[in-house]
């Protein structure tokens, strides 16, 4: 073999090896892409359900007072519950919320503050506190709903980047066992001259 037909080889050869390096640098991303969708999945999915889950047991013992016309509630407990849930709204508004989800949480809020605002007028107008604590209930089923699905997109998005670093690495062999064939034949192989 001639020195310019293995300086060929050698070309080829790195090639071969930069295209290795490519398809590791994009595995790495790829890698990077799977950790911030775990992240947001529990974060802004996982986190944000657990607080609708929350708010809807508040919302619950509410209901639950206006059911009994407990008024001790409304005079001791209520404003501790109103505090919660407003702790609640908080954490919520600093996940990732999509802009369907934005939407909804916008009108919970409105829904709440105009409950809050009948809070003190319990006694005289109890069917329209249930009809409001209807509506809170409603957004924050529609929220929970808009968790599970998103929870689900980040979830196809994990298993699709997965499926590409697994080809990747498949080529990656493959071609790591071609180089090593070719190594050892370029290496070995010694024409006899005529």
């Amino acid at each position: 073999m001639t020195w310019f037909s293995k300086l060929k080889w050698v070309l080829a050869i790195l090639l071969v090896f930069f295209l290795i390096l490519m398809t590791n640098l994009i595995d790495r991303d790829n890698f990077r892409i799977i950790n911030e969708t775990v992240t947001a999945m529990y974060e802004d999915r996982i986190v944000a359900n657990d607080l609708i889950f929350e708010l809807t047991l508040l919302i619950h013992q509410k209901e639950l007072a206006v059911a009994k016309s407990d008024t001790s509630f409304f005079n001791n407990d209520n404003k501790e519950v109103n505090y919660k849930i407003e702790e609640l709204l908080n954490e919520y508004e600093n996940t990732q919320l999509t802009p369907q989800e934005a939407k909804i949480f916008r009108r919970l809020k409105e829904d709440l503050d105009k409950k809050n605002s009948i809070d003190n007028i319990i006694d005289n107008n109890t069917d329209a506190y249930i009809r409001q604590l209807g509506r809170v209930k409603k957004n924050l089923q529609k929220l929970a709903k808009i968790q599970l699905s998103e929870g689900r997109n980040k979830m196809l998005v994990s298993q699709k980047v997965i499926k590409g670093v697994e080809l990747f690495t498949r080529i990656e062999i493959y071609l790591l066992v071609f180089i090593a064939i070719v190594l050892q034949v370029i290496i070995f192989y010694n024409p006899k001259k005529k």
